[in-house]
């Protein structure tokens, strides 16, 4: 298959608006920096490691909840609007933390209401917009997209951590809260348009109205086969990653031979997005899935037992580094495919709640086993087993429906402003 540059002239802003935004945005900030704010919160108010890191499983199951909501809303009213809404309360309810006053009740309110109102910079609505863009080039498209979950998370982590040191923990969450604010939303606002809103220069001349509804689609196998499937998928690569320092100390390296290595899933979770992209535009997507989600089950195992050396350490976090690149671009990309554009969004919405599920809880259970334990095998074989079952149930996807296979286009997309 050709690339078809002519996609990238027309829609190259889109990609740029939606990188930025993915990258800003609920989805990678609060995880990244979580860590770095530990240490003052619990000097300032006393509260225990665990008592922090609880707000990080309120706020997903949060986005389990309002993702799908904001999904519906862009499909009803236009991802644009839905878009620059969310990003500007993301930002002031991120900046809310300032204000924190040593109620721990107040702080998991915050939280939530983060969660609620910054749902939108999931990368559920940014997709859409993407996906109505690309055809011959989507899976790329969304890999570069989805690009700015690594860059600007890693990126995110630093400047929290030096903003902490230079001003205090408070002006540190409102510096963050300018990310959205001040790069985010007016790159948006300029850049961002979804095919059918009226400031959409070069859209494509044909826009895809058919495919399933939610109810439609709640009611295929298929539907349940990537909700399942993700499941233990997103467990198995969202718990070994915050967990990857002390999994590699655990096994006789030392901490800064654990840090260096651990450091090595950056690169590799953005080659995974680029090459995964690449691979699903010219491959069936499942079959691409099978294969580069199945390897970081071997990841696993290389991580188990005594006396792990550097070599197959770099080699494990590689390959898990790789497969959280690419599960986000795969359950995007499969949507599109089997679903079509019609209810996109309230359709990945639904997903979204699934793999979040997984992912939320990964790493909760990885620590919670090594606690009890004193060591993370068991947690990285239940991890390889997890891998092997959700990757080998993306085979029983089938063909991709053809554009006239799809249910009718009585609905139109909402032509947002």
């Amino acid at each position: 298959m050709s690339v078809d540059r002519s996609e990238f002239r027309q829609g190259w802003k889109v990609v740029a608006a939606s990188a930025l935004g993915i990258g800003t945005g609920l989805s990678p900030i609060p995880f990244y920096t979580m860590g770095v704010f530990v240490a003052p919160l619990s000097a300032e108010f006393g509260w225990g490691v665990d008592q922090i890191m609880l707000a990080l499983m309120i706020m997903t199951l949060g986005a389990m909840v309002m993702g799908p909501v904001a999904g519906m809303a862009a499909d009803k009213f236009g991802v644009r609007r839905v878009v620059l809404i969310s990003v500007a309360l993301f930002g002031v309810t991120l900046a809310g933390f300032a204000l924190s006053n040593g109620s721990l009740t107040l702080f998991y309110i915050n939280w939530m209401m983060m969660a609620a109102l910054g749902a939108g910079t999931l990368p559920i609505t940014w997709t859409r917009a993407v996906n109505n863009w690309f055809n011959a080039n989507r899976g790329l498209a969304l890999g570069l997209s989805l690009l700015g979950t690594g860059l600007f998370g890693a990126f995110a982590k630093l400047y929290a951590n030096y903003l902490i040191g230079v001003v205090g923990w408070r002006m540190a969450y409102v510096g963050l809260a300018l990310l959205p604010l001040l790069l985010a939303l007016p790159v948006a606002f300029l850049l961002f348009h979804d095919v059918t809103d009226k400031g959409a220069t070069g859209a494509p001349a044909k826009v895809a109205h058919r495919g399933f509804t939610l109810r439609q689609a709640l009611r295929t196998y298929r539907f349940w086969v990537l909700a399942i499937a993700f499941v233990p998928i997103a467990f198995a690569v969202g718990g070994p990653i915050p967990n990857l320092e002390k999994i590699l100390g655990s096994k006789g390296l030392d901490a800064q031979q654990a840090v260096q290595i651990a450091s090595l899933i950056g690169p590799s979770v953005i080659a995974g997005r680029l090459i995964g992209g690449w691979l699903i535009d010219r491959f069936w997507a499942p079959g691409v899935a099978f294969v580069l989600l199945a390897l970081p089950a071997a990841a696993c195992l290389l991580l188990t037992g005594d006396g792990v050396t550097a070599t197959p350490a770099i080699v494990a976090v590689l390959l898990i580094g790789f497969a959280a690149g690419v599960e986000y671009d795969i359950l995007a990309f499969m949507v599109s495919r089997y679903y079509g554009m019609r209810s996109y969004g309230a359709i990945y919405g639904m997903m979204y709640g699934f793999f979040a599920f997984g992912a939320g809880f990964g790493p909760f259970i990885f620590g919670r086993m090594f606690v009890q334990s004193g060591h993370y095998d068991t947690a990285l074989l239940y991890g390889a087993i997890a891998l092997l079952t959700g990757a080998a149930l993306l085979l029983t996807m089938g063909r991709y429906p053809t554009s006239e296979s799809l249910p009718g286009d009585d609905a139109r997309p909402a032509t947002g402003g």
